[in-house]
């Protein structure tokens, strides 16, 4: 065998294992899910948490009340994988729908106390915590893992379109007096960060939300 084929073949070889080295890394990746930190929703992906930039977007401290009266704020974040959305109780558009498969999500991760969900009322004039807790009884809401949410509306506003992004309405510019309104859930890590969006009427969505609920659960406690 001439020295040229023999070179060619081991370049071939070398070439061939590179390849697979960098498909393994680029299939790693692809077990982990994204972080978002904007309204456009572009993915961006980390190998790991320590990667991720120190300025990169979070939810920051704010303060509402749950359906027990007691204080939330965004320390309830802490150690917990938090799917969110927003509603208001007399709603009879899409929230009912929406809120129905909510009720899916608790059920499934019922178990799962690493997992809670956050339902920010959009009417919190209207939603004070007498009748999000009478709602909560009406639909088989468990404050173990479920909290219905009010407060300021500024605050709540705020938090649903600077914080949270959840409206599709990009790059319109909404003032606080316009009426937010929005079939989409967010899946947030235990640092506060963005790691999924979803409509939240469609079955399929909410099925890989919850897929992705316990991907991001064995990404965090390292499995």
């Amino acid at each position: 065998m001439n020295k040229l084929l023999i070179i060619l073949i081991v370049g071939f070889a070398i070439a061939c294992n590179t390849n697979k080295q960098q498909s393994e890394v680029e299939a790693s990746s692809r077990l982990k899910l994204p972080y978002y930190e904007e309204s456009t929703f572009t993915p961006r992906w980390f190998a790991s948490k320590e990667e991720v930039p120190e300025n990169f977007h979070e939810i920051p401290q704010f303060q509402v009340y749950n359906q027990l009266g007691d204080t939330v704020t965004a320390d309830v974040f802490d150690d917990k994988i938090t799917i969110v959305n927003f509603f208001f109780t007399t709603c009879p558009g899409i929230c009912p729908k929406m809120m129905a498969n909510m009720e899916l999500v608790q059920e499934e991760l019922s178990e799962d106390k690493g997992v809670q969900l956050l339902s920010y009322s959009v009417t919190p004039d209207m939603d004070g915590v007498p009748e999000l807790q009478a709602y909560a009884k009406k639909n088989g809401i468990s404050s173990e893992n479920w909290y219905l949410l009010t407060g300021e509306r500024q605050d709540i506003y705020d938090l649903g379109r600077n914080q949270f992004f959840v409206e599709e309405d990009m790059g319109i510019q909404k003032s606080p007096d316009d009426f937010l309104h929005t079939e989409n859930i967010l899946l947030i890590d235990n640092e506060r960060h963005i790691r999924g969006i979803y409509n939240g009427l469609n079955k399929t969505a909410i099925k890989q939300l919850l897929a992705d609920a316990k991907l991001l659960r064995d990404e965090l406690i390292g499995l």
